[in-house]
This record gives C-alpha cells, structure tokens and sequence, in this order.
C-alpha cells in the first residue's frame, strides 16, 4: 500500500476513534470562559506553537474570546529562556482562576520532553485557573492534570507527530466553528 493511502487510511481512523463528548465537554468549558471574560492563553512548541499562533487568531475574530498565543512574541520567549532557562520561557501573564490555558502538544509533557509546557500547565493549575489539552499518546501530564482534554488516538507509532499536529487543528476548527462558540462567520 503506498504512504499515501496508508496516511489518509490512518486518517480515517482517528476520525472515527476520536472522543464526540470530550470535544463538546471542551465547547462547553470555553463557552463558560467566554462568559466569564476569562482569557485563553494557548501554548504548543514546534509545530504546535504554530497551531497555537492560528487558533489565538480564531478565537478572537470568530468566537470574541480573548486568546494569546504564548509563542507568538518570540523576543519574549527567547529573552525568557536566556535569563531563566528553557522550562520557564512561557509565561501567563497576569493570569487568574477565571482564565485558561490551552495546551497543544504531542506528548503532553513526560520525561523531561516539552518541560515548559508542564511548566505552565502546573502554574495555571496553581492559579486556580482551567487546565484544556489537545495532545497525542496519553496525552502525558496535561492529560492527566487537565480538566478537559482531547486525546488524539495513535493508530500508527510511526506518525504519531503529523497526525496530532494536524489533528490539533481539526479539532480547534471544529471548536471554533461550533454553533455555541461561533459569534461571527468565516469568509468563506
């Protein structure tokens, strides 16, 4: 079979696989931010960062959701970095127990991979703010700290990576499009 059909074959099966009521659970729980003038601070690494960097965008024009992507000013991270370390290079700033904080990753955060997303996911956690994921695998220490969090299923070890990516993105469409969230139309 040729990588091609194997790809959107494995395609096909995390649609099917994905979790209907983790995504509603996760419309709701920005639905009530939104209510609540909370802020979503969204964070990825890679080329979840800029999963991250589209969905702030989405969130503000189309749903009237205040969301900062954290990777978006890249002085700012890297200036974080420099004078801190790599762990603490995100930062919520001025984030509170009625904000959130979104978090797009392949491996959630384990063995010291992708430790400042772990970082500030234990920091939101602190604030008594809400903890949401999209990730890969198990989803590591988002999923098991989150409060809502959607889980990408592994249908092949070998592309774990672009299929969570790209499904993150999916996934962010279908939440910023949903009818509860959606105050303003798409162009096309």
């Amino acid at each position: 079979m040729s990588h091609v059909k194997t790809y959107l074959d494995e395609t096909k099966r995390i649609a099917d696989a994905l979790c209907v009521n983790d995504i509603e659970r996760m419309v709701h729980a920005l639905v009530a931010l939104r209510e609540r003038s909370g802020r979503l601070y969204i964070a990825g690494l890679g080329g979840s960062a800029a999963n991250a960097s589209h969905a702030a965008n989405d969130f503000r024009q189309l749903n009237e959701i205040d969301a900062r992507g954290l990777t978006d000013n890249i002085a700012s991270v890297t200036a974080r970095a420099n004078d801190r370390g790599w762990q603490r290079c995100l930062e919520l700033d001025h984030a509170g127990q009625r904000d959130a904080l979104l978090v797009l990753s392949v491996g959630g955060g384990t063995d010291g991979v992708s430790t400042p997303l772990v970082e500030i996911a234990v920091n939101i956690k602190k604030l008594g703010g809400t903890l949401l994921g999209i990730v890969g695998r198990d989803g590591g220490h988002v999923a098991k700290y989150a409060d809502h969090c959607i889980i990408v299923p592994t249908v092949s070890e070998l592309r774990v990576t672009p299929h969570t990516e790209g499904w993150q993105m999916v996934v962010l469409h279908c939440l910023v499009s949903h009818p509860s969230l959606q105050r303003y139309p798409t162009k096309w």
